[in-house]
């Protein structure tokens, strides 16, 4: 059990550094690749099995309202990254705010993780 939950926090990392990567390097000239689109839903997915492995194996006391806030703003990560991601692929202009929505709410997501206590 201790196996899979270090595999789910290595996946969900992953996810995180591709959002936040992909943001950083493409900086001046914002939008949202299919990398961060596709990596928005691991991170949803890894993080929703984290915790269900977490509760489930009772390996780790689970802040409920800490998930309940990452849950939120990884949904807005996804929202936005779907929007991005949908509209690049029509040829339509991704707006900068929706570009940096995805990218700064999922580095605003890896501080509530780190820095909530």
């Amino acid at each position: 059990m201790e196996f899979l939950r270090y595999l789910l926090l290595f996946i969900h990392i992953l996810g995180v550094a591709a959002i936040v990567g992909v943001w950083f390097a493409n900086f001046r000239k914002p939008g949202v690749t299919a990398l961060q689109f596709h990596a928005s839903w691991v991170q949803l997915l890894s993080g929703l099995l984290l915790v269900g492995v977490l509760e489930m194996g009772d390996l780790a006391p689970v802040n409920n309202i800490k998930i309940a806030v990452k849950l939120i703003i990884g949904l807005v990560v996804f929202v936005a990254a779907l929007i991005g991601y949908r509209k690049q692929r029509k040829g339509e202009e991704v707006s900068t705010g929706l570009a940096h929505a995805v990218g700064g709410m999922a580095l605003i997501n890896v501080a509530v993780a780190t820095l909530w206590h």
